[in-house]
């Protein structure tokens, strides 16, 4: 597996050689037009790019002359100097020993090796003092002419809806490999199950090599950010200190792509709401400048993404409140909900805390539209916040949408499946382990009281609520799944554990698509059509019928 490193150094070699062609080009068009305002102007830009790349980079040399060179088209482009006389060789000198200079990474040589570079910074410099560059002898220039290199990139750029073509036939190949797997087992001969397992092998690894290439940094969105924050803070009034964490953290481009307008609404959502004027922040023993931090981490196969500010935090009274007179909640009930179930209300639609309408906040358009963005990709959003001293919210995010675990079990002898991302636990109870309180039935776990459902009964309830659970309803051992979705838990009933498997995803067609309890269909490799489960719909579903 390749370093970082070595990735950004391919990445660099891809878009400098890129440069180096194009500037060979553009120069060539200069000197048969020396007035030529478009050639000269993306020269320009050409070098300040390849500066700027080969000094984050290290590579200092290519920085140096790609500075002196944007230099002397910077003071030809101001009508200071003229693409004439001994101006036209020491630049396409400058280029060729570009070329030189690249090359030499590309090679794994030191730029130091090259030779001309401190002839050319001198003459360079002589050009900006006005003075006469010292030139080679024609004769030497022309052989070195002679035997200039060409040179293509190692990489090739490939449009984003090839690579989405290309995944759903890998989809559909795995989907086919199951099958011809089970096949081979049911047959039983052994040279088919050989067959069968090596298209087994082949597969998984052509599935992570087209989801490898699919992969982008998260720094690639978050280096987007700081304009957005300096703006959002003026805009409010505020004084703002950005933290970029874990930018080189990969993950598949459509998903970097889904949630853009989420964290577009997350960080504004910190400034608009979370952090304080400089002055009230003074008054609470805080530093005048706020701090907004957004970081990417890992955690087994998914992505994390924090946006975290220092502000006020989240009042918990007042949401409660506010949640009471939106009528989303009845002022008893609401004196009963812990942190996390009144935090809940912030994704309702329409929901918010602002005590007037701004440019950033106030208008209604709330956390849900965030929420929404979230499950679709399948993934959750967590808030964590702490009165007076700020808050975090997490999106929990797949790696790929293309290919997702999921756990398979049965009901009523068809096999379903819920995706891990919304999986807890899986445990059995005997009817004593359960409890029944004001008709709904829960379970002890972890030492947290969890609802727990039929899946069924939620399922074939029609459009009434669900009748309240009797004891003499629960007979025998229960297999329960313990989904979790906004920071609620939910014990669904089934008839059986099957196991843990990779499936493809597929959309419903219509006019199934309109269900919104199922999320799409798979089909397992005994032909059999699976139905996914949607975690977040079957949960407020069962928060709608309850009891």
């Amino acid at each position: 597996m390749k370093s970082r490193e070595q990735e950004y150094r391919e990445i660099f070699m891809a878009e400098a050689l890129e440069y180096y062609d194009a500037m060979s080009r553009h120069i060539s068009e200069l000197e048969k037009t020396p007035t030529d305002e478009p050639a000269l102007n993306e020269l320009f830009r050409l070098m300040h790019n390849l500066k700027s790349n080969a000094r984050a980079m290290g590579y200092n040399q290519i920085g140096e002359v790609a500075h002196h060179m944007e230099t002397i088209f910077g003071l030809i482009r101001s009508k200071e100097k003229t693409f004439t006389g001994s101006v036209v060789p020491v630049l396409f000198t400058g280029v060729d020993t570009l070329g030189n200079l690249i090359r030499a990474v590309g090679d794994g040589q030191e730029t130091e090796s090259v030779a001309g570079v401190e002839e050319l910074l001198d003459n360079l410099d002589r050009l900006v003092k006005g003075e006469e560059p010292l030139l080679p002898d024609t004769e030497t220039a022309a052989d070195d002419d002679a035997n200039r290199k060409l040179e293509l990139s190692d990489l090739v750029y490939i449009q984003i809806k090839k690579l989405d073509h290309l995944l759903n036939l890998v989809g559909e190949l795995i989907i086919d490999r199951d099958r011809i797997l089970t096949l081979s087992q049911e047959i039983g001969s052994p040279a088919l199950q050989a067959t069968a397992a090596h298209l087994f092998r082949i597969s998984d690894e052509l599935q992570y090599s087209v989801m490898d290439a699919r992969l982008v940094n998260v720094g690639s969105l978050f280096n987007k950010f700081p304009r957005v924050v300096r703006d959002v803070a003026a805009a409010e009034q505020k004084e703002v200190e950005l933290t970029l964490v874990g930018q080189d953290i990969q993950i598949d481009r459509n998903i970097l792509q889904i949630i853009t307008d989420s964290l577009l609404h997350l960080v504004r959502n910190a400034i608009g709401h979370g952090i304080e004027q400089p002055a009230d922040r003074l008054k609470a023993g805080k530093p005048a400048v706020g701090q907004l931090t957004m970081s990417a981490q890992t955690e087994r196969d998914d992505v994390l993404i924090h946006v975290a500010d220092d502000g006020r935090g989240i009042n918990i009274a007042s949401v409660r409140r506010k949640a009471v007179e939106r009528g989303l909640v009845g002022k008893e009930v609401a004196a009963t909900l812990d942190d996390a179930a009144v935090r809940a209300f912030l994704f309702e639609p329409g929901f918010s805390m602002a005590q007037q309408v701004t440019e950033i906040s106030g208008r209604g358009v709330g956390l849900d539209v965030v929420k929404l963005a979230i499950d679709s990709l399948g993934g959750q959003l967590r808030v964590d916040s702490t009165l007076g001293q700020g808050t975090t919210f997490t999106l929990v995010l797949p790696t790929s949408i293309a290919v997702k675990g999921a756990l398979l079990f049965e009901l009523d002898e068809r096999s379903y499946a819920i995706p891990l991302m919304h999986t807890d636990s899986v445990v059995s109870l005997w009817p004593e382990q359960l409890h029944v309180v004001g008709g709904t039935l829960l379970a002890d776990l972890q030492e947290e009281r969890v609802p727990v459902v039929s899946l069924r009964r939620l399922l074939h309830n029609g459009d009434g609520p669900l009748l309240p659970v009797l004891r003499s309803d629960i007979v025998g051992r229960q297999d329960i799944i313990v989904v979790n979705y906004n920071n609620r838990k939910l014990g669904l009933i089934v008839d059986r554990f099957l196991r843990q498997q990779a499936i493809v995803i597929k959309p419903m067609s219509k006019p199934l698509d309109t269900i919104d309890l199922f999320g799409g269909v798979t089909l397992l490799g005994s032909g059999q059509v699976c139905l996914v489960l949607d975690v977040p719909a079957l949960t407020r579903l069962f928060l709608a019928k309850r009891p």
